[in-house]
């Protein structure tokens, strides 16, 4: 990947780094340091979805003890089946395969869901299709819903700071969720209800809506960067390369995940995750070469 940056040509390179499914108490840093001391640079970016550090911190919810009421039933079948499913979901160009699940969207576990995100992250995160405030189904198992990191930045510091400490070198830390940031020139809007400076969280599912609908660009969400001196754009740019070298883990979806091992997406078990490679660090080096101004 190449673009102008003033005068200077910055070329990106991304290089995915394999490990085994992080589980609830994992020890991530034997694995950064690790990466930082024998594979990457100084100068070079590690960049760390936070879906799997969320997870190695233990920031599940079991959704099975959530009992849903009538009013969250038939709040989530008008919203997901019918509003997403034939109104807002074709008017953001969502994929037919998409639509059709939305249709069929599970009333019980849905509302009990939709309850939780409500909870936590209020109406205007609650009224989007999928990772409500940050909260996602996505690539954990049985009924549990991945939260957000807490404080994102105070732990990308810590992994700064201990990566410097072991070995000695400057290497930026940058964590990204998959969720989308949607640019329009200069302004970048989030659904999410945070992100790094210069990204602007915008009422939760309208941002969404605004940027599918309108064909704004569309990359991954940095939410925390230490040790990176670029703006937010070049730093969109090197969350949406590492996003797109890092894949989707076990599916991009909750449903893909569960189609994947032929049973429902409660059924998933941890046992079925630590069976799939996944890359929850991709490393990006920044080459340099001068050029002329064009």
């Amino acid at each position: 990947m190449r673009y102008i940056l003033g005068v200077v040509i910055l070329k990106l390179k991304g290089k995915a780094i394999k490990t085994k499914y992080w589980l609830p108490g994992e020890d991530i840093y034997k694995y950064v340091v690790y990466i930082a001391d024998k594979i990457a640079q100084d100068g070079d970016i590690i960049v760390i979805s936070e879906k799997a550090l969320s997870v190695a911190r233990g920031r599940l919810i079991d959704e099975s003890k959530i009992k849903p009421n009538l009013f969250s039933i038939i709040i989530t079948y008008i919203l997901m089946r019918i509003i997403w499913a034939y109104i807002l979901g074709p008017l953001c160009k969502f994929k037919l395969k998409t639509i059709n699940f939305l249709r069929k969207y599970p009333l019980k576990e849905g509302a009990a869901h939709k309850q939780v995100c409500l909870k936590l992250s209020g109406p205007l995160q609650a009224l989007k299709h999928y990772s409500e405030g940050g909260i996602d189904l996505t690539n954990v198992p049985y009924s549990y819903a991945c939260l957000p990191l807490e404080k994102p930045m105070e732990i990308a510091k810590e992994i700064w700071k201990e990566i410097y400490r072991r070995t000695g070198k400057k290497i930026g830390i940058l964590i990204v969720d998959s969720d989308k940031t949607y640019s329009f020139s200069r302004l970048h809007i989030t659904s999410r209800p945070f992100a790094i400076k210069g990204i602007k969280s915008f009422f939760g599912f309208l941002a969404l809506i605004i940027g599918r609908s309108l064909r704004w660009k569309i990359r991954a969400t940095p939410i925390a960067a230490v040790g990176i001196k670029l703006n937010v754009d070049e730093i969109l740019r090197i969350a949406d390369l590492a996003d797109k070298i890092r894949g989707s883990g076990a599916g991009a979806t909750a449903w893909e995940i569960a189609e994947r091992f032929h049973v429902k997406p409660n059924e998933v078990t941890w046992k079925m995750l630590l069976s799939i490679k996944h890359k929850p660090i991709v490393i990006v080096r920044l080459i340099k070469n001068a050029a002329h101004k064009q």
